[in-house]
């Protein structure tokens, strides 16, 4: 029962400033990444009450954009109040135990067709990063969790939760990282309360 979280949170994302505009006016909806390297699997994702990591996640795109997708002109950030219902969050020790299971599960799955075993790596354009930024295992490990729940008729997760330790160590010996973070994918598009631009503080 403690899988359902209360309250309401503040997630980031970061975009092309007109398609912050036009999901905020209702134009176009948000839509879902299902990239096989996603970090929380498929979803719609945010990072949680952090305006300024999505703003040099996007700025990062802005000043050095990625083969194969289209060049971000004007960076922007969108807000959004997010409720996240019944929720993977892996920072609860029974959600990671869940997962290790769903992990299992996929082993045996893979070895019983003859398919690989992926795991998550380090591209070679994140040279100097420690970080496997390409998750194309804990992608394939969550969305197969999603698919279990599903098939088995179990209640689904509207939303998944993760902590992130991420980049250079913050000073030297530090148990802090330069992008620690918290990170939020949103299945349920009703877990999105509303969107809004962030203000400076005055």
């Amino acid at each position: 029962m403690y899988t359902t979280k209360s309250g309401l949170i503040l997630g980031f994302h970061g975009c092309e400033k007109s398609v912050a505009l036009d999901i905020l006016t209702q134009k176009i909806k948000f839509k879902s990444s299902e990239n096989n390297y996603d970090w929380l699997g498929k979803g719609m994702y945010f990072w949680e009450n952090s305006p300024s990591r999505a703003e040099e996640f996007i700025n990062n795109l802005y000043n050095y954009p990625q083969k194969n997708k289209p060049r971000i002109k004007n960076p922007a950030v969108l807000g959004a109040i997010i409720d996240l219902g019944y929720c993977l969050d892996l920072t609860d020790y029974y959600c990671l135990q869940t997962l290790k299971d769903a992990y299992e599960y996929y082993c045996e799955l893979q070895n019983s067709s003859g398919w690989e075993i992926l795991t998550n790596t380090n591209p070679g354009i994140n040279r100097g990063n420690p970080d496997r930024i390409w998750r194309q295992l804990d992608c394939a490990v969550i969305n197969l969790h999603h698919r279990f729940r599903d098939e088995n008729n179990l209640q689904p997760y509207d939303s998944v939760r993760g902590v992130f330790v991420e980049g250079k160590e913050l000073y030297p010996t530090a148990g802090f990282r330069e992008k620690n973070h918290i990170q939020l994918s949103i299945i349920n598009p009703n877990c999105i309360k509303g969107f809004f631009l962030p203000r400076d503080k005055v």
